[in-house]
């Protein structure tokens, strides 16, 4: 590494101002702190030290999506062979996954990457790092078919309208991975749903539809095993068919205090509590679905794990967030159970409540503040 930090050292007076290329000294600074630790120092106040900055903590996450990245394209490969009728090995379906995800992947990073490049450029900010883990996220969201201008405009209007317009990395209130998931839905809801985009290159006669597909027609006998929902061994959204790989990733976001255990927790309660309520009213067969089919179905996994721990967009109180991801594991059941047009539902349940994590915090602040204004009021003799 001596040598690239180096040649760095020899490049960095042209990017400073005063040089030659002073004006992309955001897009040098970014490449830098990619690459190495900061060399800034403090020079007054109170400071703590760390090795730790947002380069480091996003780089964790993305090591987190590594799990749940390898199986989705080892499923894609398994989905299309499956469905066509031919036995293939483990590489030729790995390959064939590799070469249907990798484009997606591509187009997020150059689109998303190339807006905030602009963006800091026209502010003279430094490039905001949180687009390394969003990036990544936007590709496992999306179906294995999608077309790729579609990614490319989902990322366009998920960083500008979700981030960009609210200030940044840090100051959006919405998860700019859902919005882009949100706007595709919405905008293209004949490529975002339904049982042909689940499986890239599918057979025409063979049905590709998602265990909550089958649900919602009431074809519950016709869901998959539930083994299989939990292995991944489904048609489903790149990166969300694995419980088991994303609980892999979970790990890693706990095991470095990254993710919030809180919220995961009050997130499978609520999910929990209100699915096996449901089963013993069951007014109908979709309530008498076993609870815990709705934490292995669909993209509760990876919605709990990834999106809803989302430390800028989450509440931010201790808490707040036991009562953030509580309420979103009840949307999520609420959504599905009811709502006869939309069979997932974590992602209006989780945009929903990053709406209302800032009112959250707001009254769980107030409440202690209340008290504790109480406990300074004198006793009376």
């Amino acid at each position: 590494m001596k040598p690239l930090r180096n040649f760095l050292d020899r490049m960095k007076p042209h990017f400073m101002k005063g040089g030659k290329f002073e004006k992309l000294q955001s897009t040098f600074d970014a490449f830098e702190t990619f690459m190495f630790v900061p060399n800034k120092v403090t020079h007054s106040g109170s400071h703590i030290r760390d090795a730790i900055d947002m380069k480091r903590t996003m780089s964790i996450v993305v090591l987190a999506l590594v799990p749940p990245l390898l199986f989705g394209i080892y499923n894609v490969g398994y989905q299309h062979f499956l469905s066509i009728g031919e036995v293939a090995g483990f590489w030729q379906m790995f390959w064939f996954g590799f070469f249907k995800v990798f484009p997606i992947i591509v187009v997020s990073y150059v689109v998303g990457l190339g807006i905030e490049f602009a963006f800091a450029q026209a502010r003279g900010h430094e490039v905001n790092e949180g687009y390394l883990v969003t990036g990544m996220l936007i590709p496992l969201v999306m179906p294995p078919d999608v077309p790729l201008w579609m990614v490319a405009l989902a990322v366009a209007f998920a960083v500008i309208f979700g981030k960009e317009v609210f200030g940044g990395t840090g100051m959006n209130i919405l998860n700019p991975a859902l919005t882009a998931r949100a706007f595709l839905f919405f905008a293209y809801p004949q490529d975002m749903s339904g049982d042909k985009v689940w499986i890239a290159e599918k057979a025409d006669a063979f049905s590709g539809a998602t265990p909550l597909g089958h649900a919602l027609v009431g074809d519950f006998d016709k869901m998959q095993a539930p083994m299989d929902m939990f292995l991944g061994f489904i048609p489903g959204s790149i990166g969300e068919t694995s419980v088991i790989a994303i609980m892999l990733g979970a790990v890693v976001l706990l095991f470095t205090g990254t993710g919030s255990w809180r919220i995961m927790l009050s997130m499978l309660i609520g999910a929990l509590g209100l699915g096996y309520f449901f089963n013993m009213v069951a007014f109908n067969d979709y309530m008498a679905m076993p609870a815990y089919y709705h934490l292995i179905a669909g993209g509760f996994a990876f919605g709990l794990v990834y999106m809803a721990t989302d430390p800028v967009s989450a509440a931010q109180t201790n808490r707040g967030k036991w009562i953030y991801g509580f309420l979103i594991g009840v949307l999520v059941v609420i959504i599905r159970v009811f709502n006869p047009a939309y069979p997932e539902g974590v992602m209006l349940a989780i945009l929903l409540m990053n709406v209302f994590a800032p009112l959250i915090d707001h009254y769980v602040v107030a409440a202690n503040m209340k008290k504790r204004l109480k406990r300074m009021k004198p006793v009376k003799a």
